[in-house]
């Protein structure tokens, strides 16, 4: 079996509540059809919705994996990992949450080298919170995608991430507006948030992606970007995302055509 390179790609934000699980779950359907072999890390130790989403009942955790890997017990990384299908695979949070006291910062450098041979695309759903475990995950991301929305505090919070990055030189990131978690807070202008963060805003995904029933998806365990219905009604949106799925691991739009017609 061929050892993989793969690319830790990093979901955050600096508040809950933005979105940022649903477009970690929409990234991985994009690679997905993109021919990617795609991990989904749940970083959100203590209140992960990974699982939950895509109605997985995980029997081991990343803790599970910690535990082994510090207790020499450690074989193999499909030990630990739930199949959602033949392409995405999930490492959840903590069945326990009581066990992400327990997680070492250490660790999750050794965690994505393991993944890094076995998976295309990692992607790694964070926690709001930028405590030791987060901080190492976006020190050892390839790329970092940071989900904002026209939320005063939101905006508060990230203006001071962006300070920390401009201050230890940090470059490696995309920053997406949501306009499609909460529809109808669009007081401030693009123009306006640019200025508020000091920073540029590299993608925004519509108030019009917005799914009214999306809760029917959830249930149903469905990732929004492989839904037919989906793609026909919100085929921009998709588009957009699959164009920040290009840009986080940096392949060109032309050089997926062009892998697409020598296939």
């Amino acid at each position: 079996m061929a050892v993989r390179n793969g690319k830790i790609i990093s979901i955050s934000s600096v508040k809950g509540g933005v979105g940022k699980t649903t477009m970690t779950i929409n990234l991985a359907g994009i690679y997905y059809m993109m021919k990617k072999r795609v991990l989904i890390i749940d970083a959100d130790f203590y209140s992960g919705g990974v699982s939950a989403w895509l109605d997985i009942r995980n029997k081991k955790d990343i803790f599970m994996m910690i535990d082994s890997i510090s207790n020499n017990r450690y074989s193999n990384i499909e030990d630990y990992v739930v199949s959602y299908n033949q392409g995405i695979d999930v490492l959840a949070s903590p069945r326990d949450p009581r066990c992400a006291l327990k997680i070492d910062c250490k660790y999750i450098p050794m965690i994505f080298e393991l993944a890094k041979r076995e998976y295309d695309v990692i992607l790694v759903d964070t926690n709001h919170i930028m405590n030791e475990v987060s901080l190492m995950i976006l020190d050892h991301s390839y790329m970092s995608l940071f989900m904002v929305t026209n939320d005063l505090i939101d905006l508060k919070n990230m203006k001071s991430m962006i300070r920390i990055f401009k201050d230890t030189g940090k470059t490696n990131y995309l920053v997406c507006l949501n306009c499609s978690r909460d529809t109808g807070r669009d007081y401030l202008s693009l123009f306006d948030i640019r200025n508020i963060i000091k920073c540029n805003i590299d993608y925004t995904i519509s108030n019009s992606f917005y799914i009214k029933n999306i809760d029917k998806y959830v249930l149903n365990g469905e990732i929004l970007t492989l839904n037919r219905n989906i793609l026909r009604f919100h085929g921009g949106d998709i588009n957009r995302i699959r164009s920040i799925a290009l840009q986080l691991i940096k392949e060109s739009t032309e050089k997926k055509e062009e892998e697409d017609i020598n296939e």
